[in-house]
């Protein structure tokens, strides 16, 4: 679920000089996305190929021949849940509809290869997990659990995807990730009537923020909405920061652990967030209701509750429209969004996603993963909203509003000029598991943004720790 428009190839996968990047690169993307968020959107539109007649395809048609697979049965599992759920689902059910197989959906808790390694031990591992982390996937293969990619499915990505999306998904060179959702991960979204009656003007740089917030504060609304009492979110607040402050080099070199926390471009950067995190008057709640905020709350207290919202802003990728929709707002009129301001020379552009990772190769199982790699599959989701889709060949059209349009539009634009989420590169146990290292060390710097030092030293040691036993 975790996502971001900063592209990178995970540290755990060999490098390759044409992908590493660059600060031209990263300058390149961000005016992309920055652009893309004020100009006026375009789309064609994608009529669907007709039927093959060979019989190899069901009667719903696509652009992906699909076997017929009555009698056979397929377990996905996935982290997600409400809504974004509820979307995933309808794309499986087209599956079935086209294919003749039944697919149940298996909901999976943080930390996902955790989840699936009981699985697995009991002898019932699913057939396909959606993997959030390139470090995941490393780990799937490492224990080997994950299957590679068959012939189909490698075929659909080489035609969708631009290299670099598909470079994630590998493993020393081998194709076992096909990313059918992404996201990006540098966006603010605001209420557009707090801003209005507060004469407040969207920023561009941090100072302009810190200044935009004070105008809200001083107008009567708490300017943020921190969801603190999940881990993941706060580590975006901290990777954007990182990469507009101390560029893309030190990012690669943080998230590979080859710069220790304790580096001063850590120490800056968590100054920096302190100027927010640390000042109550701008937090809902201030620290100690923002750790009891979970993220599906953080975006809806920022869009209910009329001219008195409990925050005027809230910090996170594209997928906030999903929880916009639970409120009465509406994206692009009453819900607005900026690109996360620059806190340096560059604006950041960070990127994430979720990856079909088989586990049980089977005929069914790759014909799932060939037709989730397809623009068949992320149409469907695209069109219900709260999603984006690194497949260059979903029309852009098929987005529900004008803003994801831009969105969806800034990062096929991007094209391999990306950095992925950092705690989604790292070791799990560091990165991706709640109540322990980044996540749980962060909620700890939120709760006393005064002990820099003290934070700066317990993200070492997890690091170590969590890079030395490689989990």
């Amino acid at each position: 679920m975790r996502s971001n428009l900063r592209v990178r190839r995970s540290p755990n996968h060999s490098t390759n000089s044409t992908h590493r990047s660059r600060r031209a690169a990263q300058a390149a993307a961000a005016a992309v996305i920055a652009g893309a968020l004020t100009l006026t959107a375009c789309g064609s539109d994608n009529k669907d190929k007709g039927n093959d007649s060979t019989g190899k395809e069901s009667s719903s048609g696509g652009t992906v021949s699909l076997p017929k697979l009555d009698g056979a049965s397929l377990e996905v599992a996935a982290v997600w849940t409400g809504p974004e759920q509820a979307n995933f689902k309808k794309v499986l059910a087209e599956f079935e509809k086209r294919t003749g197989a039944k697919v149940t959906f298996v909901p999976a808790q943080d930390p996902i290869i955790n989840f699936l390694g009981s699985k697995i031990a009991g002898g019932q591992p699913p057939d396909i997990a959606m993997l959030p982390q390139p470090g995941a996937i490393k780990q799937a293969v490492d224990k080997k659990w994950a299957k590679p990619i068959g012939p189909e499915a490698q075929a659909e990505l080489s035609k969708n995807y631009s290299q670099g999306w598909q470079d994630i998904g590998k493993v020393d060179g081998k194709q076992y990730g096909v990313y059918y959702k992404a996201a990006n991960k540098s966006l603010i979204w605001y209420n557009a009537k707090v801003f209005e009656n507060a004469g407040a003007k969207e920023p561009k740089t941090w100072q302009d923020l810190l200044s935009t917030a004070q105008t809200i504060y001083d107008s009567g609304v708490t300017p943020f909405s921190v969801a603190g009492a999940d881990g993941w979110p706060l580590t975006d607040w901290f990777e954007n920061v990182y990469l507009s402050q101390a560029g893309p080099e030190k990012y690669d070199q943080l998230a590979q652990h080859k710069i220790k926390w304790t580096d001063p471009s850590v120490k800056q950067a968590l100054t920096t967030l302190a100027q927010i995190w640390g000042k109550k008057d701008f937090v809902a709640g201030g620290a100690a209701g923002a750790l009891q905020t979970e993220f599906p709350a953080s975006v809806t207290q920022t869009f209910t509750g009329g001219d008195q919202p409990k925050s005027a802003m809230v910090y996170e990728g594209d997928f906030v429209q999903v929880n916009i929709a639970e409120t009465k707002a509406k994206v692009g009129t009453d819900a607005k969004v900026f690109p996360f301001p620059t806190v340096g020379s560059t604006a950041p552009v960070v990127s994430g996603g979720d990856a079909a990772v088989i586990l049980k190769d089977s005929k069914a199982a790759q014909a799932l993963a060939t037709f989730l790699a397809s623009p068949d599959a992320a149409t469907i989701q695209a069109k219900l909203g709260g999603y984006l889709s690194p497949n260059k060949n979903v029309p852009n059209s098929a987005y529900p509003n004008a803003v994801q349009q831009k969105i969806a539009k800034a990062l096929i634009a991007a094209g391999d000029d990306f950095r992925f989420d950092m705690s989604d590169q790292t070791p799990q146990a560091f990165g991706g598991t709640p109540g322990k290292g980044e996540w749980k060390d962060l909620q700890d710097f939120l709760k006393n943004p005064t002990d820099v030092a003290g934070a700066q030293a317990q993200l070492e040691k997890d690091a170590a720790a969590a890079y030395g036993s490689g989990s």
